[in-house]
């Protein structure tokens, strides 16, 4: 019979090479963007909370759908609740 060489390989550290992570693409680090999130359009002003939530009242009024009237019941209970405003009957 003759010996097998299976057992003389030995494995090799992961010491070289590039980083990998990304399903075998090396890791790269995006872009720092600290205006992230923020435009420079003068015109736009964000919605508050309370807009929000007189326009997700008037959604619910008006929703033509029970999938919508779900969203819009989630989204205000999630404000009120976050506001401590929801009381569970």
């Amino acid at each position: 019979m003759t010996e097998s060489n299976l057992s003389k390989i030995r494995p090799k550290l992961r010491t070289t090479g590039q980083v990998t992570g990304n399903f075998g693409r090396p890791k790269v680090r995006g872009a720092n963007n600290s205006q992230l999130g923020y435009t420079s359009n003068p015109h736009y002003t964000p919605t508050t909370q309370d807009e929000y939530l007189q326009r997700l009242y008037s959604a619910l009024d008006l929703a033509p759908d029970d999938r919508t009237k779900r969203f819009c019941y989630n989204e205000i209970k999630r404000i009120l609740i976050q506001r401590n405003l929801w009381n569970e009957l």
